[in-house]
């Protein structure tokens, strides 16, 4: 094979970028298929999103009132103003607990496989109501609890009823997760990529293209792929050599010897405003995670130029947040009957 054949069947694979004077870096667009770009809403015919709901999900998204000592909300470990997550390696819940898993930011998590790094809950709506009755996170007791707090709420029984207008009894723990998890289906990130994937060639620089030619020529796609660029799949964590972790990943949730280490692939949307990374917030610094995916997922080992290259093009993953819909809302005030924190 002449290196004049070698050239052509790399660029054609959308894995070689062909400098020349005074020209843009080329992007294979016939390789980059595995991705989508976001949509504005990851619709569940199971819960259809309306507006009256996605209010009351913000609401409850904020309220502490859902947890026991009346400190944490659903925003303490998903900070909506700082992308998603608290950047802690691992959260602190009621009474200073801390949990054993770093929190996963929330923005465009609705698009992913299940939720959780174990994948135990289907979506996230069920997502929503597990930290409420966990007792290291939340701390609520159970469920009956939660609806007899946001009974005793005048404001939540008006809310509940307008979201929920064709049921007999709309203030349920399952109505709970449905209205926080249409709030959480409209939050999408909607970054440069997108644009660069909906046609627009000048969204990328130069050099944002240069990472993404070799994003995919290295193999990263092979598990960060799809709409979320990640989170549509379970993987090994050491799948070509072994990762020093004692978690025992989706077993936990399966108590299947096949899912041993096995993880949900976190989205990269927004990778580069969520450190510390890993399901137990172990790695601080973005350089060091790719360095290590490349080693115990690939089998190779990545110089710092091409880190670099890689890190600057998930840059453009950064997304556009709608500061307006985020924005903390008022919430109702307490009832005579509605219980006090409880330590």
């Amino acid at each position: 094979m002449t290196w004049k054949s070698i050239l052509f069947s790399s660029a054609a694979l959308g894995l070689l970028t062909i400098p020349h004077a005074n020209a843009e870096t080329v992007v294979n667009r016939a390789a980059l298929g595995m991705f989508q770009p976001l949509t504005d809403v990851a619709e569940n015919p199971q819960n259809p999103v309306t507006k009256e709901k996605v209010d009351l999900g913000r609401m409850l998204f904020y309220d502490t009132r859902l947890s026991l000592n009346r400190k944490v909300s659903c925003n303490t470990c998903h900070d909506l103003e700082s992308f998603g997550d608290d950047g802690a390696p691992v959260s602190t819940g009621i009474h200073e607990q801390q949990g054993g898993r770093s929190a996963p930011t929330v923005y465009n998590a609705a698009i992913q496989i299940a939720q959780f790094w174990d994948g135990r809950a289907a979506d996230v709506e069920a997502q929503a109501v597990g930290p409420v009755t966990n007792p290291i996170e939340m701390g609520m007791p159970d469920g009956d609890y939660v609806v007899r707090v946001l009974k005793s709420i005048p404001g939540y029984v008006a809310d509940f009823s307008k979201a929920f207008p064709d049921s007999k009894d709309p203030i349920t723990y399952e109505n709970v997760g449905k209205a926080i998890g249409a709030f959480e289906r409209k939050l999408m990130t909607p970054s440069r990529f997108d644009d660069f994937l909906r046609g627009d060639d000048a969204a990328l620089t130069d050099a944002e293209k240069e990472g993404l030619n070799l994003f995919v020529s290295t193999g990263c796609t092979v598990c960060h792929n799809g709409m979320g660029v990640g989170g549509h799949l379970f993987q090994k964590l050491g799948l070509v050599k072994e990762f020093p972790t004692k978690d025992l990943g989706r077993f936990d949730a399966t108590g299947n010897e096949a899912d041993k280490h096995f993880f949900k692939v976190p989205t990269l949307r927004n990778i580069t405003e969520t450190a510390p990374y890993l399901h137990d917030g172990s790695v601080a610094k973005l350089e060091d995670m790719v360095a290590a995916m490349a080693e115990y997922q690939l089998g190779r080992q990545l110089s710092d130029a091409d880190i670099k290259s890689i890190i600057t093009f998930l840059g453009s993953l950064k997304g556009r947040i709608d500061h307006d819909f985020i924005r903390q809302p008022e919430l109702p005030a307490d009832g005579p009957d509605t219980p006090p924190a409880k330590n």
